[in-house]
């Protein structure tokens, strides 16, 4: 399977982030409000149409861990004796897929969620899989997002709260430790990175990462500044993701092929720093936004990173946006 078909679910499916990277992008047209709204109301729809029938892949990893694609962003499950813990919820319409894709892992329960951060592509499964019995953890600002109606001002969408049961019950400031089915799991809070809420969760035994959505594995990275995050804030957690893992970590990152390394990670790292070094120079130098999406800062790193949900254009505005 080519990289390019390997993303194609992980990545049509995971969330609103595109609508400005749509083909108006590459003519730089500027859409009304009322259009941008309407284009975004027609994508959610669209994906979870596309989640409702999209299957899992399973990728077993090591230590009773799996990485399970296809419902919004990667999600990760640790079994055994304890029950299944999640990393991640998905897309809640994915429920008939990804129930056959844990209950093909083995018979254990599932006890334990935790979501990475807030947006709906990670967390819209909530609700079904606290119905099952999972205990939902997260960051306090994640829960605080959930907790109320949330507009994400790049996508001009307003999110309604989610329900109380989806909400995490137990929320963290800075780290945690958890042990689970004889592995430790430590979260991270990374600050202000994708979001003002996302966390890492490494399998200490078995080095397996799962960073979220502060990792997009061959892709440009959404950063929703609405709710905290900035590409500096996105920079530093790609380094602190590289400060965790070895050569031998597995890294499940939110988006993209979810069976990653160091060196995918260290690529991605060294694209944001370059790609924001340059819009930066162009800013200094009195550049327009629209003269500097132009100069196409981007360009040396859009064969591998521009060919999915956003775009160079749309890239190129959001590194902008927060240097």
């Amino acid at each position: 399977m080519s990289v390019a078909s390997r993303h194609s679910l992980s990545l049509r499916g995971f969330c609103i982030c595109g609508m400005t990277a749509s083909g108006r992008a590459a003519t730089d047209d500027k859409p009304t409000p009322s259009q941008v709204f309407a284009e975004a109301r027609g994508i959610v729809d669209l994906i979870k149409s596309e989640a409702a029938r999209t299957p899992i892949t399973v990728h077993r990893l090591r230590g009773g861990i799996s990485a399970l694609e296809g419902s919004g962003g990667n999600i990760a499950v640790l079994t055994g004796s304890d029950g299944k813990l999640l990393v991640d919820a998905g897309i809640g319409v994915s429920r008939p897929q990804v129930a056959t894709a844990l209950a093909g892992l083995g018979p254990d329960p599932i006890t334990r969620l935790i979501n990475t951060h807030w947006h709906f592509d990670h967390a819209d499964g909530n609700e079904w899989l606290q119905a099952e019995g999972a205990h939902i953890l997260a960051h306090e600002n994640t829960r605080k997002h959930l907790s109320m109606a949330q507009r994400v001002e790049d996508w001009n969408f307003d999110f309604p709260p989610a329900s109380a049961s989806a909400l995490p019950v137990e929320v963290f400031a800075s780290e945690g430790r958890l042990p689970v089915n004889g592995v430790t799991v430590a979260l991270r809070y990374y600050g202000p990175a994708h979001t003002d809420g996302d966390i890492s969760v490494h399998f200490e035994e078995a080095d397996i990462l799962h960073t979220g959505d502060t990792f997009w594995n061959g892709a440009y990275p959404f950063i929703d500044y609405s709710t905290g995050g900035s590409i500096d804030g996105s920079i530093q957690a790609a380094e602190a993701n590289l400060e965790i893992a070895t050569d031998d970590t597995v890294i499940v990152p939110g988006h993209g092929h979810p069976v990653s390394n160091r060196s995918e990670l260290q690529e991605f790292r060294d694209m944001l720093v370059a790609v924001r070094a340059s819009v930066a120079t162009l800013k200094r130098q009195g550049q327009s936004l629209d003269e500097i999406v132009a100069a196409r800062p981007t360009a040396a790193y859009d064969a591998k990173w521009g060919n999915f949900v956003i775009n160079p254009a749309f890239f190129t505005r959001l590194v902008h946006e927060g240097c």
